[in-house]
């Protein structure tokens, strides 16, 4: 500890109210490093216009296309084959007139050929057959699926010109299609449906070999608009795989036709239930629209078993369904599904909570899907708005986990037994939040998914974190804590791309487009901006942009406008950089006011110089010197053997008295607080600049943090020296001690340093020199007869 005895009382007295004092140590002046990283984004981000506002609100001018859709498909499970007839009416709703029309063919990305084939499946030691085919498939083209477009017409039925790019089709029209004009074309085609299990995704159906049938998950099963905006003008980058879909809003009348067995479910509501359900199911259905706190079944277990024993497909039903304001349709059908459902009351308007599973799915599926869903809606809708939708839908097949308004695919199952692990329960339970998720983001505030995974990815996992810890206190939900985030950023840089790459140039998806945004997002709600101001800016982004084209500029511009916080620093440093969090705490230093009262310092002096004097030498010579001189001869004593110069004399104190008497009171307060002095030196060891946060422990065993705003980097991004005041004296030091900025490194935050935790080794029973398996033992064991068997020949 350093006594402060000449410091000017101005500089201490500002202290002692501000806390912080911005001093270098031993007071000298602050250093500096110049660097940009709080300068603005300047040209990083797109120039406002009419369209798209400088606060991130759509512009007086916003505009946005639509299309609507009248489509009739037939599934044929004997030749596992979809045929569809679509008419689609497209209103032009921009400012440009427009010659040519794109749609998507999506199914052609299993086509020879098809850009896909770029992905790269490496062959290692254990390989699953999945990956095999799906290999296979890429160099081969073999599977036969894709689409075949028979015909696209105008209403009158005359033939379009179109042409078709891998997973694009441009249709050309008879004339310029100009402002406020919509124009409605008719498209005819089939395809064979993918088995998911070679090489399938985000579609295809699942066989069973035990009962001869399949669970059907279809989706980008019909020709689909591409988007138009103010951004991109036609976005018709070719779909690859890795980013998803970038779609139009617009109303959907479909019919589906499948064996009338089947039990299905799409998005939408079912316009026909009296025709396709029996009476029965038909009243259960009734009474699921009133319960509020468990499921019910509309397709019983009986039922589905009844139907699982089927040998023919030939009787058929066709289901009708409409949806409005969606950017999509998808739809799951089998003989197989059961099918539940529960109400989620929105202030008097009831959504429908529901789930379908085959009997593989239960007990799991029955326990908690729906009640999933239901939690899902009400959470999202919490931090955004009312689910504005009829129907959400949860089904299982095989689809790990995939979103599409109003319905998603999720595959967690039970063991065969019944029985299930805990990580696959809650590999359920997480997966239908994060699937239902989607219906916010990106079906309802509809983002760009081809360009821009994270702004749906990313913050869907955030909020599917939210709603997990609203589920169980103890949820075991990490992927947007900061600690889960650190082993990725810890990586080489030639291993991390930023999160604001285009979704198909990602390196590891999971951690940069999921986790990572989704980590970004916890910081700053818990402690660069605080819940209050992010949820509030967060509700605004959502409302401002619900059934509207996003761009990444519309969030943060938002972000910062409907909470006052300037954040062009983090989205700098966090979505467009992959530079760390590592802060070291290199050194404290430890100042008290000198008082200058006598009866103090001069017994503080004592003790100072008596423990000095301790040393071991000194220890010793009380055994091995017997006597001194002046102990046998005290006529060699003086004045100084007697002199105490810690000795308070009446000098002492009339300085003293003098000394008071020169301040004024709150000068004097100060003096007298016993207030201690902490320079504090963090280094920003990672480059990327975050909050300072450092937990005191006091001498009496209490603690308290000091939070200082990432801007105390502004003026030096690699070293700072902060001075930290208290009252009692601190005995440890700790940066980040909750685990809230993701320091890829702990071990130096803290002063005096701890030790590191060790290194933990397993201690077995030395077996000799063996070591691996043993396939000679395992050959023995295997060749050992059978119980009642004798070895050798067998007897007559």
């Amino acid at each position: 500890m350093k006594k402060l005895s000449e410091i000017s009382f101005v500089i201490l007295i500002f202290a002692f109210y501000a806390i912080i004092l911005p001093l270098g140590a031993r007071g000298q002046a602050p250093s500096y490093h110049a660097n940009d990283r709080f300068e603005q984004l300047g040209t990083k981000l797109p120039t406002p216009n009419n369209t798209r506002a400088a606060s991130g609100a759509p512009g007086r001018d916003y505009w946005q296309q639509r299309a609507d859709y009248d489509i009739k498909v037939e599934l044929n499970d004997d030749t596992q084959t979809i045929t569809g007839s679509e008419t689609v009416t497209y209103f032009n709703q921009s400012p440009d007139a427009l010659r040519y029309l794109w749609l998507q063919l999506d199914q052609n990305i299993f086509k020879k050929g098809a850009t896909r084939t770029v992905r790269n499946l490496p062959i290692t030691e254990q390989m699953s057959t999945a990956n095999l085919e799906l290999a296979t498939a890429m160099t081969y083209g073999d599977q036969g699926t894709g689409y075949n477009v028979l015909s696209v017409k105008d209403k009158a039925g005359k033939p379009l010109p179109f042409n078709i790019n891998q997973t694009m089709m441009r249709i050309e029209l008879p004339t310029p299609l100009l402002t406020g004009q919509n124009f409605a074309f008719s498209v005819d085609w089939t395809y064979r449906i993918i088995d998911f299990a070679r090489g399938g995704r985000r579609t295809g159906y699942e066989f069973f070999p035990k009962d001869g049938n399949r669970i059907y998950e279809i989706a980008q099963f019909f020709p689909r608009m591409c988007v138009y905006d103010d951004v991109n003008g036609w976005q018709n980058k070719q779909y690859i795989e890795q980013g998803e879909f970038a779609l139009t809003f617009g109303n959907y009348k479909v019919a589906i036709t499948v064996p009338a067995d089947h039990v299905l479910g799409a998005t939408g509501e079912l316009q026909n239930a009296p025709q396709v359900l029996t009476a029965a199911q038909l009243k259960r259905w009734n009474d699921a629209k009133n319960a509020l706190t468990k499921p019910v079944y509309i397709v019983t277990p009986e039922e589905a078993a009844a139907a699982e024993k089927a040998t023919s497909n030939a009787a058929k039903k066709t289901w009708v369904f409409k949806a409005d304001n969606v950017r999509d349709f998808a739809f799951a059908t089998s003989r197989k599904y059961m099918w539940d459902a529960m109400a989620v009351d929105f202030g008097g308007r009831k959504v429908m909570a529901m789930s379908f599973f085959p009997k593989e799915g239960n007990p799991l599926w029955e326990k908690y899907s729906t009640q999933a869903v239901a939690h899902t809606l009400r959470v999202y809708s919490k931090f955004t708005f009312d689910y504005p939708y009829p129907v959400a839908i949860s089904c299982n097949g095989p689809v790990g986990g995939m979103e599409y308004p109003m319905i998603c695919f999720n595959g967690p199952r039970p063991e065969a037994d019944g029985t299930y692990s805990a990580g696959t329960k809650y590999g359920l339970i997480s997966v239908v939040i994060h699937e239902v998720g989607h219906n916010y983001f990106p079906m309802i505030v509809n983002n760009d998914e081809r360009q821009w995974m994270w702004m749906d990815e990313g913050i869907d996992t955030f909020l599917e974190y939210l709603a997990e810890k609203e589920w169980d206190r103890d949820y075991p939900t990490t992927r947007a804590e900061p600690y889960g985030i650190v082993d990725y950023m810890k990586q080489e840089q030639k291993n991390l791309v930023p999160i604001m790459t285009t979704s198909d140039n990602l390196i590891n998806a999971g951690a940069s487009a999921y986790a990572k945004p989704a980590t970004g997002l916890n910081i700053l709600r818990e402690t660069i901006m605080g819940r209050e101001l992010f949820d509030y800016a967060f509700k605004e982004y959502a409302n401002r942009w619900k059934f509207k084209h996003p761009s990444p500029a519309d969030f943060f511009r938002t972000m910062e406008d409907a909470s006052g916080v300037d954040l062009d620093w983090f989205w700098k440093g966090w979505f467009y950089g992959t530079q760390p969090s590592n802060q070291e705490l290199t050194e404290v230093e430890w100042f008290a006011i000198d008082s200058q009262n006598p009866e103090l310092t001069k017994a503080d002096q004592r003790k100072t110089a008596n423990e000095k004097r301790e040393t071991m030498a000194r220890m010793r010579d009380r055994q091995d010197i017997k006597e001194t001189v002046v102990e046998k001869n005290p006529d060699m004593k003086d004045f100084y053997n007697s002199y105490d110069p810690y000795k308070v004399t009446d000098a002492d104190k009339k300085r003293y008295e003098a000394y008071l008497a020169s301040l004024t009171p709150d000068e004097r307060k100060l003096v007298e607080s016993g207030l201690n002095f902490y320079t504090l030196k963090v280094k920003n060891k990672g480059g990327l600049p975050m909050p300072v946060i450092v937990k005191m422990q006091f001498e009496d065993g209490t603690d308290s943090v000091a939070r200082f705003p990432a801007e105390i980097w502004r003026l030096n991004d690699v070293e700072i020296s902060k001075v930290i005041t208290t009252k009692k004296r601190v005995t440890q030091w700790t940066l980040d001690p909750y685990r809230e900025i993701a320091d890829i490194d702990e071990e130096d935050n803290a002063f005096p340093r701890q030790p590191a935790k060790p290194t933990r080794f397993q201690v077995f029973k030395s077996q000799g020199f063996q070591r691996g398996p043993n396939p000679m033992r395992e050959a023995q064991q295997t060749q050992q007869p059978k119980a009642g068997q004798q070895g050798g020949a067998k007897n007559d």
